[in-house]
């Protein structure tokens, strides 16, 4: 594992996060860890598109699609 130093945090950053750490029943150590984690883990914008690029893609040429707030409307307003 590697290990990183990060300097001239903001003091309201810092608090913010032994909050979250405490309210975690995490050490700060573990909550920055969790946060660093967390955020590596999301997807790019592109990496987003490109998702939504191919599943768009597997749809059949020439097919339009419905707009998913057309089918939730329908559905709330027949109840």
């Amino acid at each position: 594992m590697a290990n990183l130093t990060i300097r001239n945090i903001e003091d309201d950053v810092v608090e913010r996060l032994k909050e979250k750490a405490r309210q975690n029943g995490r050490s700060l150590e573990a909550e920055i860890r969790a946060v660093l984690r967390d955020e590596s883990r999301r997807l790019t914008g592109r990496e987003a598109r490109a998702i939504a690029e191919h599943i768009a893609g597997m749809a059949p040429k020439g097919v339009k699609q419905t707009d998913s707030t057309e089918i939730i409307r329908k559905f709330r307003d027949s109840r």
